[in-house]
């Protein structure tokens, strides 16, 4: 909402714009105000600003391969005390994800209309199997009159 004011801002004005968003005037002016001042900002901020940094440094250090937990450590090994999940939710915020192993990454998510089923038709599609026509995920079924599966 902060990036629509700023767009906006000079046409049409804070105030009525916060009249139809649901922000208040102030809330732009302190968020301004910190743009401009960075000493205005959070505490919780400005830590983070600081731990950026060192997340980067260690990540530089290991060639960007450690997990959150290993940075966790080697922070906790140069003296910067730290919790667990804030080093989580920087690196997220950094963008580091570490090696991750064990797990397969989806690069592609695959068209659920295009899918076949085992015995290579499309789904819903009818198939013979032993002179009678079944369902492909009923092959295996008893199958009665008219193809349909019974049991």
């Amino acid at each position: 909402m902060i990036a629509f004011i700023d767009d906006h801002r000079a046409t049409d004005g804070v105030e009525p714009i916060c009249r139809v968003l649901p922000i208040a005037p102030s809330t732009d002016h302190a968020h301004a105000a910190r743009r401009t001042d960075p000493e205005r900002l959070p505490a919780r901020a400005k830590r983070d600003a600081v731990l950026m940094a060192e997340i980067r440094r260690v990540d530089a250090a290991h060639f960007r391969v450690d997990s959150v937990r290993k940075v966790w450590r080697q922070l906790a090994r140069d003296g910067i005390v730290v919790a667990r999940c804030t080093v989580a939710r920087l690196t997220r915020t950094l963008g580091s994800a570490g090696v991750v192993r064990g797990r397969r990454i989806r690069t592609t998510i695959p068209d659920p209309a295009a899918r076949l089923t085992q015995t290579g038709q499309p789904p819903g599609n009818p198939v013979w199997f032993n002179g009678r026509r079944t369902a492909g995920t009923e092959r295996h079924r008893d199958v009665g009159r008219a193809g349909r599966a019974r049991g």
